[in-house]
């Protein structure tokens, strides 16, 4: 028979009372004891939007600071592509009417030329001026000299003397006797030379360098009669108007077109400068010539009918940075304006951005909790001057004096390290003022409670019963207060370095990467450039404003949302 009670057996009902006791009211064991910080967390995390932006700021952090290092490549490394560029060779002009040319010492003028050319188109053999009888005289078809008192002073004519680079120019002399031998040859000999080079189809010059034996030219030369004298020496000229002297060198050049060559100092060999005067005159427009060394190089011929030049362009590959290439699998973002990596820049922006937004933010918080706590403990005179001092800060423009900074900083040509150590500086200083008010409100209500005046009672130092229980009882607020303030000021220093006042090349931010969109094209055509730094710098934003506002609900829970 089981001992029983209330008609229960005796086992069960030792138990009941075992399982009363354990669960009882009054039990600790009942209750489950959380520290402060995690019930904190477990208000955090409790709010989605909280959530949210945690996980937005570890991805951005992930991004920003991990992605910079697995990137294989740098923030200012560049990359260059190749591309065909059409540059200014030379220019040719044609020389359609008589040029005058005077000998060292004599007068003639414009007004004696144009008496002279009266007389050319008359058919005159002599003409007066100013008391001075000229006479006139044509030893070739395209040359007219001009004589008085028995020698020549002047002579006319649409072939001009040019010498090669760094050559002095020749005598007066000489420039008569090459252009009436040369001009005599081309009046009697009508048909091309047997080396001209030929023209294609489709108008294009094609010809190779074959510069040769020069002595063996100028024999050639001599034996073909191309020969003049001129101040006691022989000279010898070829079909394409180049006099050479004994040694086969060239020392001038005769003839209808003067080329030049775009910067003054490029020598422009003779076979080139056959092959450009052959497309003038069979109306080609392309030119392709094979140097010495086997390069190839095309130049087009194009008339500017207002200048009357012939413009001779060259076409050559050229490395170049490779601007804003469009998304690849070798560049993910594509390329900026200065041929690198937008992703790579990116990832180096971010970082940047965040560690000027943390840097900023810890010095506005030390210099905020420093002022706010010695003006919130002591209080009278010294709460009254640094409140005085706040005041002061709230009323200096600040985005004025920044820029005002940053044009200095520009004109002082700074490094950009050292500049945006500056701007760190400047910005932390002039953001400590709403610390310091919030930390003095917390404190003034604090000093007053019961545990200070026991800290009092008991001796601790004042430095003491500040650091340790007062700033601790308003650590809360002011996490909140730096969280907030953290995205402002991401936003600010990007607002800088979009003016270009900011951070500087060849450190990436992402307000310095926006800032392309100063150019209404890019901004238009490039969207690669700028929207996906102004998507990290949203969300770098909002996930510090949700989070913010996550902490302040978890450490005041019965403020009304």
């Amino acid at each position: 028979m089981s001992d029983s009670k209330n008609g229960m057996p005796a086992e069960k009902n030792d138990q009941v009372e075992n399982n009363d006791q354990q669960y009882s009211l009054n039990d600790d064991r009942r209750v489950k004891v959380l520290s402060p910080g995690a019930l904190i967390a477990k208000r955090f995390f409790r709010n989605r939007l909280a959530v949210v932006g945690l996980v937005i700021l570890v991805v951005m952090f992930l991004f920003s600071f991990l992605g910079g290092v697995i990137s294989p490549y740098g923030q200012d490394e560049t990359f260059s592509t190749t591309t065909q560029l059409n540059t200014q060779y030379a220019g040719i002009t044609e020389t359609t009417t008589r040029r005058y040319t005077a000998a060292e010492g004599a007068d003639f003028g414009a007004l004696v030329q144009a008496n002279a050319n009266s007389a050319i188109n008359e058919g005159a053999t002599s003409f007066e001026r100013d008391g001075v009888t000229y006479t006139i005289e044509q030893p070739a078809p395209d040359l007219y000299t001009f004589s008085s008192g028995g020698s020549i002073v002047a002579y006319a004519s649409t072939y001009v003397v040019s010498v090669p680079a760094g050559m002095t120019t020749p005598s007066f002399d000489f420039q008569i006797a090459a252009i009436t031998a040369i001009s005599a040859a081309n009046a009697t000999d009508d048909a091309p030379a047997e080396d001209a080079p030929e023209v294609t189809e489709d108008g294009t010059v094609v010809v190779e360098s074959d510069e040769g034996d020069a002595a063996a030219d100028a024999a050639e030369a001599e034996a073909a009669g191309n020969t003049f004298t001129a101040d006691g020496a022989t000279y010898t000229f070829d079909e394409s108007g180049n006099v050479m002297d004994a040694s086969g060198a060239t020392v001038a050049m005769v003839s209808p077109f003067v080329i030049s060559s775009s910067d003054g100092n490029t020598v422009i060999p003779d076979d080139l400068r056959e092959a450009l005067l052959t497309a003038i005159d069979a109306d080609a427009s392309e030119v392709v010539y094979t140097d010495e060394a086997g390069a190839e190089h095309s130049y087009s011929i194009s008339y500017d009918a207002y200048s009357k030049v012939y413009n001779v362009t060259e076409t050559t590959e050229n490395m170049v940075y490779d601007r804003y290439a469009s998304p690849s699998l070798e560049h993910w973002l594509g390329t900026d304006g200065n041929g690198m990596d937008m992703l790579t820049r990116l990832m180096y922006g971010g970082r940047v951005s965040l560690i000027i937004g943390f840097i900023v933010v810890f010095i506005a918080a030390g210099l905020g909790v420093i002022m706010g706590g010695i003006s919130g403990y002591f209080g009278g005179w010294v709460d009254n001057l640094i409140m005085r001092i706040v005041d002061i800060f709230y009323c200096l423009p600040s985005m004025p004096i920044i820029i005002i900074l940053g044009s200095a900083m520009d004109a002082m040509r700074l490094d950009p390290w050292i500049r945006m150590i500056y701007l760190m500086l400047i910005l932390g200083f002039l953001s400590w003022p709403g610390i310091a008010r919030l930390v003095r409100g917390q404190i003034l209500s604090l000093r007053e409670q019961e545990f200070m005046l026991a800290t009092e009672a008991t001796g601790i130092t004042v430095p003491h019963r500040i650091i340790r229980h007062l700033i601790p009882n308003v650590m809360p607020q002011l996490i909140v207060s730096c969280t907030m303030s953290l995205g402002s000021t991401i936003i600010t220093e990007a607002t800088l370095s979009f003016l270009g006042l900011g951070v500087k090349f060849p450190f990436a931010s992402w307000g310095n990467i926006i800032s392309d969109v100063n150019n209404a094209f890019v901004m238009t055509n490039y969207w690669f450039i700028w929207i996906p730094a102004g998507i990290c710098l949203l969300l770098a934003v909002l996930g510090f404003n949700f989070v913010g506002d996550g902490l302040r609900d978890a450490f005041d829970p019965k403020m009304n949302r």
